[in-house]
């Protein structure tokens, strides 16, 4: 079982940057691969990037390539989320989420956090 709570959301303005955290409960969290995704208001939830257990692969939405970094700390059970040259577009509610697979598709994870808003004013 794995829990999650997700920080960090805010308010900034187009270029700016945030950086989203997601604090993770249970003793197993570097057996998970971890993701971000966002759902903008009438949309479907999105992937945004994921990470494997040990940090080593990564992958991105192509919307957030190079302007986004997703990575991790085992020892502090952490994923972070840093976005930098925000667009509006990027306006939305991010969650964090934990799955068995290294995978883009939101059905395959298993644990979900509550979610932080991201607002991005032109």
């Amino acid at each position: 079982q794995v829990q999650l709570v997700e920080s960090g959301g805010g308010s900034v303005q187009a270029g700016g940057s945030l950086r989203l955290s997601c604090a993770a409960s249970g003793r197993t969290f570097s057996n998970y691969a971890m993701g971000w995704f966002r759902q903008a208001p009438g949309k479907e939830r999105a992937f945004v990037a994921t990470i494997s257990g040990a940090s080593i692969t990564t992958y991105y939405a192509d919307s957030v390539k190079g302007r986004f970094t997703i990575s991790r700390d085992n020892a502090q059970k952490t994923l972070y989320l840093q976005m930098n040259s925000l667009k509006p577009e990027d306006t939305a509610v991010y969650y964090c989420a934990a799955s068995r697979f290294l995978v883009r598709a939101r059905d395959e994870y298993d644990y979900w956090g509550q979610g932080t808003q991201v607002t991005v004013s032109s």
